[in-house]
């Protein structure tokens, strides 16, 4: 039988399935070796480019400190990309491994982790995050790894690895608040559908009492700090929820692939009506909360990818049933398989040349590739504007966000560049201009909002691209503006913007 019952004799848990070694480590080995070997070409992405400005701290406006600290440290082995992308290419590997052990810890034998590990691994979800460095490259491996440990503690009576899983959660907080999302699901959907006499258990709120501790210091931050993650995520929602709202429901066939969309319902359905599942029937009911919690907040398209991930394993069980049976639908995974592997690394990694990228729709579906692009292009406009002011004025350089600032701090000293200011999210609170600044080299859209705090500006440049990729950037004004109409310390203020 290629799946085992998860239950044994007289209620008590069985062994899980042995370790499928060979087949998953051999996916955790082509998958480091294809992120590794494409990890260069495009450029930065625009929040690699961020996180390399941002000085070690606590905690800063927009995140907790681990992620940018890992940038930082990885910018110590060389200033390429491929360097800050090392700790992403580890979390996409490590996350093929801790699914893989969910689908065992579910009953899985080597062909379902084995399927699990080949058709995850080189699913978008994986290649994107694993690709780049983002909050979201942790997360894809952090939120995985708290419910292995849930599913080992609920549905083999094994209590105290919800210390386990409450080590991870406190420990995320480090990186990314947002778990907090997968905390409520999960309480909500034990609350619905049970085991509700997990809560009663000592080990469960020793694990609660252990994720606080190590959480305390980013709570303490944030309180006093006037809780900036709650105006970030205002901000998010403004700008993103209407959007959010109507493509998510779309994007959850691309996250892994539409050819693997019946496995990760096969998940959600297996849960709800296997009896020896019925002990982590929550997690069908937190998925779904998930998804209400993306819709209602209206953040960003990719919260539900860790949950997503989640049941995708556990349906690799009752889908690798199903092929036994089947020869006919084994020989069409044979192939649809393969073929989303290939699409999903079109669409997340630099396999197609930056001179063609602007013909495909590869920027519109993903769009860390469109924010690859440009930036020495971006940083050579800027300069050129930026010698058309005579010296004697003593020119500073603002940007409108962080990936402008970012891309000056990496490419303008070879041009001769200051460092810029700027006041989106954590830079406001680094510095400003000084008061005797009276010309300012000002790149980015927020122009158009604060060109009336000068005496005089002019536009001297529009940004582009060789390449044509419409991003972010492209058709953003560079503009020389002089005579603040008033101190420096006044108007600063009227800059500070957060998204």
């Amino acid at each position: 039988m290629l799946v085992e019952s998860v239950s044994g004799r007289r209620g008590a848990p069985a062994q899980p399935p042995a370790f499928a070694a060979r087949r998953v480590v051999s996916a955790m080995v082509a998958l480091a070796l294809v992120l590794t070997l494409t990890s260069n070409p495009y450029g930065f992405e625009r929040d690699e480019l961020y996180f390399r400005m941002l000085r070690p701290a606590w905690g800063y406006v927009d995140q907790p400190p681990f992620t940018p600290l890992l940038a930082r440290a990885a910018a110590l082995v060389s200033a390429e990309p491929w360097a800050g992308r090392i700790p992403a290419t580890l979390a996409a590997v490590s996350s093929v491994l801790v699914l893989a052990l969910i689908t065992r810890e579910v009953g899985g034998r080597a062909v379902a982790q084995g399927l699990c590990a080949w058709s995850y691994a080189f699913a978008a979800i994986p290649l994107v995050f694993g690709h780049v460095l983002l909050t979201t490259s942790i997360d894809v491996v952090v939120w995985p790894l708290v419910c292995l440990f849930v599913i080992r503690a609920v549905l083999r009576d094994q209590p105290r690895w919800w210390l386990a899983a409450g080590l991870v959660l406190g420990l995320s907080t480090y990186n990314k608040l947002l778990v907090g999302l997968l905390v409520v699901a999960l309480v909500v959907g034990v609350l619905a559908v049970g085991p509700r006499g997990v809560l009663r258990n000592r080990w469960l709120w020793l694990a609660v009492a252990l994720a606080v501790v190590l959480a305390v210091p980013n709570v303490v931050w944030q309180a006093t700090h006037d809780w900036p993650q709650l105006a970030m995520g205002r901000a998010l929602s403004d700008d993103n929820a209407a959007t959010v709202r109507v493509i998510m429901w779309p994007y959850l066939l691309i996250l892994l692939g539409p050819p693997l969309t019946p496995v990760w319902v096969a998940g959600l359905v297996a849960l709800w009506r296997r009896r020896e599942w019925r002990p982590i029937r929550f997690l069908a009911v937190a998925f779904v909360v998930l998804l209400v919690e993306t819709w209602v907040g209206g953040g960003q398209l990719y919260y539900p990818i860790g949950l997503l991930a989640v049941v995708f394993a556990i349906g690799c069980v009752p889908a690798a049933g199903f092929l036994a049976r089947s020869r006919a639908w084994r020989q069409t995974a044979w192939v649809l398989i393969p073929v989303n592997a290939v699409v999903s690394a079109l669409i997340a990694l630099p396999l197609v040349p930056a001179s063609a990228l602007a013909s495909t729709p590869i920027p519109g579906i993903n769009q860390t590739v469109a924010d690859q692009i440009g930036w020495p292009e971006y940083v050579e406009q800027v300069a050129m504007v930026y010698r058309s002011v005579p010296a004697s004025e003593h020119p500073v350089l603002l940007t409108s966000n962080y990936g402008e600032a970012g891309a000056l701090v990496r490419y303008g000293p070879a041009l001769g560049l200051p460092r810029p200011y700027s006041a989106h999210n954590q830079l406001y609170f680094d510095r400003r201009p000084p008061d005797s600044t009276t010309t300012v080299v000002i790149v980015g859209g927020q122009f158009a909002d604060v060109r009336d705090d000068f005496a005089t500006c002019e536009v001297r440049g529009r940004l582009h691209n060789r390449d044509d990729v419409d991003n972010e950037e492209v058709g953003e004004p560079v503009a020389v503006c002089r005579g603040p109409r008033a101190p420096w310390s006044r108007l600063w203020p009227r800059f500070q913007h957060y998204g």
